[in-house]
């Protein structure tokens, strides 16, 4: 009798623990107005701008987010690959939003499937405090906070779409 109990409290155990870390956030995501994607992983290995992305794996520190994929890769005011111009800090104004970090330094709260760290808002080029939060494997909220006073948005998991080629001149 005393075995079946410590058995049967063990395998709550692990279910509890199972769902503590049910969903896991890594891999690409399309943002609410899918004019981009998201890389998630661990800040120590997540892809650097031009290095491809890499296939989902558990996190074994912080997560960050960054853009690797935009809808309109060029600005069509300047016909230049779009820069982040709203930055609170005029000498970053010029960095690529390809590569660019939207979250950074999130950690795994006490709430399952919740990771709570800094948020930047591309909108006003400030950084909030803020989390990410797993709704299903398939979908995610991502919120910035001032205060009490929380916005996000909800994502939804995406692969990256395949590289188009160049126009090929026709032959004559």
């Amino acid at each position: 009798m005393r075995q079946a109990i410590a058995g049967l409290a063990l395998t709550f155990v692990l279910a509890g623990g199972d769902r503590a870390h049910a969903a896991d956030p890594t891999g690409t995501w399309l943002v609410e107005d899918r004019n981009g994607i998201v890389q998630i992983g661990d800040c120590g290995v997540l892809a650097q701008p031009g290095i491809p992305a890499l296939p989902p794996s558990p996190p074994t520190g912080s997560l960050c987010g960054v853009i690797v994929w935009l809808k309109d890769p060029l600005d069509p005011a300047t016909g230049k690959p779009p820069v982040d111009k709203n930055n609170a800090d005029p000498a970053k104004r010029g960095v690529p939003m390809m590569g660019l970090k939207v979250f950074s330094d999130m950690a795994p709260s006490r709430t399952p499937d919740r990771w709570d760290g800094r948020v930047y808002n591309l909108d006003d080029g400030k950084t909030y405090d803020g989390s990410v939060i797993m709704q299903s494997d398939t979908a995610l909220r991502i919120q910035g906070c001032l205060l009490f006073i929380c916005q996000g948005e909800n994502w939804t998991r995406q692969a990256l779409p395949a590289p188009t080629a160049p126009p090929q001149p026709r032959a004559r």
